[in-house]
């Protein structure tokens, strides 16, 4: 049993890794709905900046090609998301009573 929930992680992560790399670089560079509606009505001057950014826009900081940032930046996130899933579902197991 082990082995088959092996292999649905890799699946997993192979399918979320080629949405990233076939998807990313078809991104609109346009604002989302939220920054549109404040540009429109004209607040998006009052807007404050994150207290962190951790992949700012969905790129990498430093980066001059913008889709190569964009790809990088998604598998950074597949890359944050898996980790901590894998953490907090190993934090969960340990707590589980035994049967």
């Amino acid at each position: 049993m082990d082995r088959m929930r092996r292999w649905w992680w890799i699946g997993g992560l192979a399918i979320a890794v080629l949405v990233v790399i076939v998807l990313a670089p078809l991104a609109s560079g346009d604002p989302d709905g939220l920054e549109s509606v404040a540009e429109q009505e004209g607040f998006i001057g009052s807007a404050r900046d994150a207290i962190l950014e951790v992949l700012p826009d969905y790129t990498i900081p430093g980066l001059d090609d913008p889709t190569t940032s964009t790809i990088l930046a998604g598998l950074a996130g597949i890359a944050i998301v898996f980790l901590v899933m894998v953490a907090l579902g190993r934090l969960l197991r340990r707590r589980r009573p035994a049967a």
